[in-house]
């Protein structure tokens, strides 16, 4: 009674493992490695700053008499921004103008009397001290005007600081004291105007990529500053990538001990767009991307080609006999949605990029070919992926 079952059992797993071998070889897509030349890079996070921020103060005492700009807009440099009662300061300079003239007649008196008793003490008909007596008064005339001209200049300056305009071209802010206001001279903030073109970006740079860099050009294999501007690439909060392309024109002189990175700036153009306000402001998060080294060749697949296994990266691999192959790889950086392969990848090999969950190693596979930067779920090629060269 055994035996019959024991054959019947048989012919069930022949029967089994007949159909098995009957399943057709599961579809997968493949692609081959893109090749190019690539720079390496660091990204880093920064904010967005002015090159210059100016705060508005009045240098002299007065009533506000009006505001002359209209508020968040830009202005140009010597823009009017506000005036100041000057009345008392006019008056000043015709104070002034009046003691300089009287200072002046008093000049020309003593010049005068001077020349006179020069005249007779060469003649022998003026004593020393009388004409020591003339050489002080004019010598006290000479002073007098000076120190007349001086007070003209002063409450001329007075008069003038009483028109206060832009020092900078930029973005002014809102006013903070209204018509009608006793402003005090040195103390009191009106508003702050802020450039907007070019605008810089501040980052941190950790201390091991300093010293990497640092070693590459001593190397020859980076460029340093003094040969050449240094290329920076910048990306806000909305952009795709890093759009907004400038150059390195600062790097702080020392490394902060407290958090081992140093300051870096860089400065990108902010032009006036012809709708709209311009690109960049300050203050705005920035995402910072640096190239490192020069141009070099690298082999890159697409993100979703990449498989992990405990912790171990690694790819799927067709060979000429359509057998999947797994390859343990090392990753390196990302560039425009491929991933950079700088070890365990040849040139031309078959590389799985969709159905990674369908395949197992060894197992035979029927491979489709795409292009590496297509997307999942676009139609691939009819015809089967070309085997590699032996």
């Amino acid at each position: 009674m055994c035996l019959p079952a024991l054959l019947l059992a048989g012919c069930g797993h022949s029967q089994a493992d007949s159909s098995q071998q009957k399943l057709p070889p599961t579809m997968v897509i493949v692609s081959t490695p893109v090749e190019q030349s690539v720079v390496d890079y660091v990204d880093f996070t920064g904010r967005t700053d002015s090159a210059e921020t100016v705060e508005i103060r009045a240098r002299v005492t007065g009533f506000l008499k009006s505001v002359k700009f209209e508020e968040g807009i830009e202005v140009a440099k010597d823009s009017p921004l506000y005036d100041i009662d000057d009345r008392e300061y006019l008056a000043d300079l015709e104070s002034a103008n009046a003691e300089l003239k009287s200072s002046q007649a008093r000049q020309e008196k003593a010049a005068t009397d001077f020349k006179r008793l020069e005249a007779l003490k060469q003649k022998g008909a003026a004593s020393a001290e009388e004409y020591d007596r003339a050489d002080a008064s004019k010598k006290e005339a000479d002073a007098a005007v000076e120190s007349a001209d001086a007070k003209v200049i002063r409450a001329k300056l007075n008069v003038e600081f009483s028109k206060i305009t832009a020092p900078i071209a930029g973005k002014v802010s809102r006013t903070q004291i209204t018509e009608g206001n006793l402003i005090s001279a040195n103390n009191s903030v009106l508003t702050n105007i802020v450039s907007v073109d070019p605008m810089y970006v501040y980052f941190d740079v950790d201390e091991r990529t300093l010293l990497t860099v640092q070693k590459m050009v001593r190397d020859g294999l980076h460029d340093s500053r003094q040969d050449q501007e240094l290329p920076v690439s910048m990306g806000l909060t909305t952009d795709d990538g890093h759009p907004h392309v400038g150059v390195i024109d600062f790097i702080e002189n020392r490394v902060d001990s407290r958090t081992g990175t140093i300051r870096i700036r860089g400065a990108f153009k902010n032009p006036k767009l012809e709708r709209g306000e311009r690109l960049l402001a300050p203050g705005l998060f920035a995402r910072v991307r640096v190239p490192i080294g020069r141009s070099h060749g690298v082999r890159l697949v697409t993100e979703r080609a990449i498989g992990t296994d405990q912790g171990q990266k690694f790819l799927y691999v067709v060979d000429d006999k359509n057998e999947v192959i797994f390859r343990p790889v090392k990753l390196g950086a990302a560039h425009d949605g491929l991933r950079v392969i700088t070890e365990g990848l040849n040139s031309g090999e078959r590389v799985i990029i969709d159905g990674l969950q369908r395949v197992r190693p060894g197992s035979v596979v029927d491979p489709k070919v795409r292009d590496m930067r297509s997307r999942p779920g676009e139609a691939a090629d009819d015809k089967p992926a070309p085997k590699p060269d032996a």
